[in-house]
């Protein structure tokens, strides 16, 4: 199994990004899919789900501003963040759970 985040970076508060995760090893179609950050300093969070279905599930900390989608043709996952703030602030991971995340995408927000 292998997850490859990116689609990291610096922005100020309000903006967008998407991540992307890449992934190989293992039947996309068939599972559900996460995203998790860690904060500096912090346990990490689970952000979102994805179901094989297109099932999503958010955390109440990024419902409303963050959409996770999937492209089975392209066996990756996406996470559109919009309305950013400074408390998104992590590393951003994706996986089956998080013990098979990727090596993670940093996203700074700050002004």
């Amino acid at each position: 199994v292998q997850l490859v985040e990116s689609g990291g970076g610096l922005v100020q508060p309000g903006d967008s990004l998407r991540l992307s995760c890449a992934t190989s090893g293992f039947t996309f179609s068939t599972h559900d899919l996460d995203w998790f950050r860690q904060a500096p300093g912090k346990e990490h969070e689970w952000v979102a789900t994805i179901s094989p279905g297109d099932f999503a599930q958010y955390s109440d900390s990024v419902k409303g501003r963050f959409t996770v989608s999937r492209d089975n043709a392209e066996n990756t996952m996406y996470l559109q963040m919009n309305s950013l703030k400074p408390e998104d602030t992590a590393v951003y991971f994706c996986g089956l759970d998080w013990g098979s995340r990727g090596q993670g995408t940093q996203v700074t927000v700050s002004s």
